[in-house]
């Protein structure tokens, strides 16, 4: 593989859906997309055809796809240390602007998702199905990109000279418009009293001491026709957020509008989002006023996300510096165009001895989407909640060569496969949680996604 980079300009737009679907029916093309630039998007990222990609199955076994037939066969081992060996099969990339290219986030390297139940594993006995067919991660190597930067109003291409030609004759290349329809209406796996009892179930594990909180999700799917890129196009004029992006193959997609950072490493510094509280929208701004207000004095509210910066302070504690971990933002409001959320910021510095890729497998899944503690609340998880999550609490985003990384958390998120989409809504539940306002929460994370495809 030719590994002399360099970064040329391309015209700058804020918004990277023209470029994208000039590219989007290439192989393993992907958008890392922040949503029309609001609170903290600042970079899109988009690639296609990648050097080789790692697929873990939903039966846990990795296979390498790569049409070089001198590229090396992928090695045993769990899949985050496949994925590092993957990395590391990229040259170093040379760059004829060094400090441009210290500033950009994404110089080559690994783009795509990691479901749920890739941490299913650290599970006893879990028997649930998987009802969406994506596999359990999907990851590209990819040796070049674009990227917007919404923060200069500049946009680049990072690509060797041969590939930089290629691209430029891909962006060249007509589209064909496509339609997208769902054939019938979203419809829950759960009934209310389905979710009742399951919720009763989370009591008794609270009371018993099994557990502090316990995040329960339920699942709506649809049937549908057409093209899923034309889904997220709708999705994200409903919902704009920082964490979005889009991804497709063979009759399958992930499209993700998520609020929700998971893990940034950059120059060794360490930062994770969660996200613990939420209030729906009001109709008018003094209802919408005193719904944030009531968020922000809502001790339950408040007690969950404490509970999982605590959690996640252990986790970046695994593979962070002593001493390094802080929380410089606790409980702050954010407000989306559906929802209030409570946000925390909790920081560290990563170990010299570790990469982005061992932080992401020893915090995966992220907590504030478990529940704590994080292994207890996974194994009530997966013997309450009646399918496998996918992609859905998983996470999407990029490990760059030269040992950066951002993620999200995959929530509100659609995973798309054999013409069904599926969506999941979902809340932590605590001892003072009452049932219908939870089940009532669910369905306020979702129901303006659901509007927009219908």
């Amino acid at each position: 593989m030719t590994t002399a980079l360099s970064i040329s300009t391309l015209p700058y737009s804020s918004d990277p859906l023209n470029l994208f679907d000039a590219l989007r029916q290439r192989p393993g093309a992907v958008l890392l997309d922040s949503g029309r630039p609001v609170a903290q998007g600042r970079f899109d990222i988009i690639s296609s055809d990648p050097v080789a990609t790692l697929e873990v199955s939903a039966e846990g076994v990795s296979a390498l796809l790569t049409a070089e037939p001198e590229f090396p066969p992928l090695p045993p081992g769990d899949s985050f240390a496949q994925q590092q060996w993957l990395l590391e099969q990229l040259p170093g990339q040379c760059a004829d602007a060094s400090a441009l290219a210290s500033e950009l986030p994404f110089m080559g390297g690994l783009i795509g998702y990691w479901g749920y139940d890739l941490g299913r594993e650290r599970l006893i006995d879990a028997q649930q199905p998987d009802v969406t067919s994506l596999p359990q991660a999907r990851l590209g190597l990819y040796d070049w990109c674009i990227t917007l930067d919404h923060a200069t109003r500049e946009a680049w291409l990072v690509a060797t000279d041969e590939r930089r030609k290629q691209v430029l004759a891909w962006l060249e290349a007509p589209t064909a418009s496509a339609s997208f329809r769902l054939t019938e209406p979203f419809k829950s796996e759960l009934e209310h009293r389905d979710y009742a009892e399951r919720f009763d179930a989370v009591q008794r594990y609270i009371r018993a001491g099994d557990c502090y909180q316990i995040n329960l999700a339920q699942r709506f799917s649809a049937a549908y026709e057409g093209d899923e890129w034309q889904a997220y196009l709708r999705l994200r004029n409903a919902t704009p957020t920082p964490f979005s992006g889009f991804m497709a193959w063979d009759k399958q997609a992930v499209l993700s509008v998520s609020p929700e950072r998971f893990i940034q490493s950059r120059n060794g510094r360490v930062e994770t989002r969660p996200i613990k509280g939420t209030r729906p929208r009001g109709a008018t701004p003094q209802e919408d006023s005193a719904l944030a207000e009531q968020l922000l004095s809502s001790t339950k509210d408040r007690a969950e996300n404490v509970m999982i910066v605590d959690l996640l302070r252990n986790d970046l504690g695994r593979v962070c510096q002593p001493g390094t971990i802080s929380v410089p933002q606790l409980c702050q409001l954010e407000s989306y165009p559906n929802v209030h959320h409570l946000v925390s910021v909790v920081q560290g510095e990563l170990a010299h001895s570790a990469s982005p890729i061992a932080l992401l497998s020893a915090a995966f899944p992220g907590g504030s989407i478990t529940g704590a503690p994080k292994i207890r609340a996974m194994q009530i998880i997966a013997e309450l909640e009646p399918c496998q999550r996918s992609v859905y609490c998983g996470s999407l985003g990029y490990v760059d060569v030269r040992g950066s990384m951002d993620t999200s958390i995959t929530i509100r998120t659609f995973a798309a496969s054999e013409g069904r989409l599926h969506v999941w809504g979902g809340g932590g539940l605590v001892a003072d949680s009452t049932l219908d306002e939870e089940y009532t929460e669910t369905l306020d994370k979702i129901r303006h996604l659901i509007k927009a495809l219908e």
